[in-house]
């Protein structure tokens, strides 16, 4: 049974670990199954390769304790949020049959963020539609359709309705980006430099989760946006 309790849908490899991997953590150490799902391999960066990219993804997901790891292929810039897109996300849901989905910020300074969003959030819905048939090695797949869908915030500041704290987790989280080296600052790399590789931004990153956390009075928050309102039958749930 591949059936995980969180699934995390990015755009590109790299994407689940900065905006989410200690929301992530802190999961996997509550005994909880996560996977994620990339879109793309991210081949249109500035630095890397593909297969870099994949061997970088795997190795955080160790770190993470990921229950699995899929990258689906699409095609980095380029992908749509059409038929064809959609119901290959279908085929995950139905896959791992997600209690919960973590996708993309719904709009951010890399338009592929935006569309993953956009594109993750219809196929939850279309996973459900009993008649949109699917198959998955040969089988047909039965409908699914995840109890949430929550988004992550990336580089655009966005004002998050919910915030979790990952101050246990910070460390695992650093890892995790860590495990993604040709992406990010080094000052004996002979690549060029590209926006996430410049030295600022691992302390943007550091800040930004600073500043969730303070908001919830923790050391280091991590936020996220909801599609419909959240309840709550005890008050005494909420921190």
């Amino acid at each position: 049974m591949n059936k995980l309790d969180v699934l995390v849908i990015a755009a590109h490899p790299d994407d689940a670990e900065l905006a989410c991997s200690g929301t992530i953590a802190a999961h996997v150490a509550k005994g909880y199954k996560v996977g994620i799902v990339d879109l793309t391999m991210g081949e249109m960066g500035t630095r890397g390769t593909p297969e870099l990219r994949l061997k970088e993804a795997a190795k955080a997901a160790e770190v993470l304790g990921l229950s699995a790891r899929e990258n689906l292929g699409f095609k980095d810039i380029y992908f749509q949020d059409d038929e064809a897109h959609q119901l290959k996300i279908v085929e995950m849901i139905r896959k791992y049959q997600p209690e919960i989905v973590l996708a993309n910020a719904i709009t951010d300074r890399h338009p592929d963020h935006g569309k993953g969003a956009s594109v993750a959030s219809k196929a939850c819905f279309m996973s459900g539609l009993r008649k949109i048939e699917t198959m998955l090695d040969g089988q047909a797949q039965e409908p699914w359709r995840p109890k949430f869908v929550y988004h992550y915030i990336q580089n655009n500041f966005i004002k998050p309705d919910f915030v979790v704290d990952i101050t246990p987790y910070w460390e695992t989280k650093l890892a995790s980006i860590q495990a993604f080296a040709s992406q990010f600052y080094d000052p004996n790399s002979e690549e060029p430099e590209s926006f996430i590789s410049s030295q600022s931004f691992l302390p943007f990153i550091e800040a930004r989760a600073i500043e969730f956390g303070h908001s919830i009075f923790s050391k280091y928050g991590e936020g996220f946006t909801v599609e419909r309102m959240l309840g709550v039958d005890n008050l005494f749930d909420l921190k």
